[in-house]
């Protein structure tokens, strides 16, 4: 890997900045390491290459955000304007028998890595064919935050998914929002945490649950956020839940526009 993992004292002064953990330089190397900027790289990172890689960009940017937050440094939907501008970008070469994936926030590397390639090409930027779905932003979800126990929020953020990639204005009946609905009701009256359906339990699979699909656009992605940050008691938003999911696929997506646009 290309970066280091944040090493500071419990009592640490100052925050960790991205120029801390990383080899960047300029207005991002001088930027405390937010929690909302970790939140982006771990969905992106599980939209693109399936996973949350251990080591990757998104585990060292959530262990210095979650330090820099107890701290007082950063609040917990606190981000950069370099990264919530110029957004956050994987990208994937193929070679025989191995991948190499790059990470950046904005123009600049963070992560750098060669994995064995898998018998199974992954969906990622560079290797995948079409933009990236709601429906598979949504399974993204499931596997960034699957064993979050649905709540109101999820709820609410699951259905605006739903009626954005159907076109539709109503959820369908039997539909992914209308059994996150059905799931944050039974939960809000179940005591026990392990007794609660998960996020897994609702999305795992979702593409096919719905009725249509489509490219994650930015204005998708607005109205998902609304939807969730409007139902959380503290108006926030899940790090790598159904609005950070759709919101990555949203970015990787203008990304990738922008690319072919300059090519």
């Amino acid at each position: 890997m290309s970066q280091q993992q944040p090493q500071r004292p419990q009592d640490q002064q100052q925050p960790i900045k991205y120029g801390d953990v990383f080899n960047v330089q300029g207005d991002l190397g001088m930027k405390p390491v937010a929690p909302a900027d970790a939140s982006m790289m771990q969905a992106a990172e599980t939209v693109v290459l399936g996973k949350t890689g251990k080591g990757a960009a998104a585990s060292t940017m959530q262990s210095a955000a979650a330090k820099n937050e107890r701290a007082g440094f950063v609040g917990h939907n606190q981000g950069t304007d370099v990264a919530g501008d110029q957004g956050v970008a994987i990208a994937e070469i193929q070679l025989p028998g191995r991948r190499t994936i790059t990470e950046s926030i904005g123009d600049q590397v963070v992560g750098e890595y060669s994995a064995a390639a898998p018998l199974t090409p992954p969906s990622a930027a560079g290797g995948r064919v079409g933009a990236i779905t709601i429906g598979e932003a949504l399974e993204a979800a499931a596997l960034a935050a699957g064993g979050k126990p649905v709540e109101w929020s999820d709820a609410a953020a699951v259905q605006a998914a739903e009626v954005r990639a159907a076109g539709r204005t109503t959820t369908a009946p039997g539909g992914v929002g209308a059994a996150a609905q059905s799931a944050a009701t039974l939960n809000a009256r179940t005591s026990r945490n392990e007794d609660k359906t998960k996020l897994a339990d609702v999305l795992t699979d979702a593409s096919e649950k719905l009725p249509r699909d489509k490219a994650a656009t930015r204005r998708d992605a607005e109205g998902v956020v609304r939807a969730e940050v409007r139902n959380d008691p503290n108006l926030t938003t899940y790090p790598g839940g159904v609005a950070a999911a759709v919101a990555a696929a949203a970015r990787l997506n203008q990304s990738d526009n922008k690319r072919d646009s300059t090519n």
